[in-house]
């Protein structure tokens, strides 16, 4: 892979793929065998476990783990102390640490996981869904959908710009940057052609 940064502070474990200009930050570990694309920023106090794919321009805030079993697609933003899981039923008496124990979890393009969120394993967050500060997802996330609270629901649509979508009758048009949707049996949106 390319030339990146890693702090001195930082741990990269022999047999771990960093893509070129990728920044790793203080007190960070990156495990054997996870793939990290192109210009990435991890920050401080962050743990990328082994097998983990990070696609490219993905940033991940300071203090989150990212486990087995989850995938982070490209430009996905983890803000800090975010958490993911990667097995339903923990207990310490009864360790489940075979990679069949962990359940997959998928951040997809363009998605936002705001500050001590928790992402419960074994859900699918779509494209360019925003996940409110401190909300709890259970369930799989459609694309642009804006959820908050415990457990997440969902509040509203989101553009890819981030900016919030209003609705009238099934079409809306970005107040911040002008991109236009159209909504689908009042479930699922999709951005008309750019």
């Amino acid at each position: 892979m390319g030339n990146y940064f890693s702090h001195p502070t930082a741990v990269v474990d022999d047999g771990a793929e960093i893509g070129e200009g990728t920044k790793i930050w203080h007190y960070t570990h990156v495990s054997a065998r996870s793939v990290i694309g192109q210009g990435c920023s991890l920050g401080q106090n962050v743990y990328v476990a082994d097998r983990v794919t990070i696609g490219s321009g993905v940033k991940i805030q300071n203090n989150v783990s990212v486990y087995e079993g989850v995938e982070l697609e490209d430009d996905v933003f983890c803000g800090p102390s975010m958490v993911f899981t990667n097995v339903r039923t923990p207990r310490a008496a009864f360790p489940r640490n075979r990679s069949e124990d962990y359940h997959r979890t998928l951040v997809k393009k363009g998605a936002t996981i705001g500050a001590n969120a928790t992402v419960v394993c074994g859900v699918t967050i779509g494209e360019w869904a925003f996940i409110a500060a401190g909300a709890v997802v259970t369930r799989d996330v459609p694309a642009y959908a804006c959820v908050a609270g415990v457990p997440a629901r969902r509040i509203g649509w989101a553009c890819k710009c981030g900016g919030r979508l209003a609705f009238e009758l099934e079409e809306a048009c970005c107040p911040d940057c002008g991109r236009r949707y159209v909504r689908e049996d009042g479930r699922f949106v999709k951005l008309r052609e750019e």
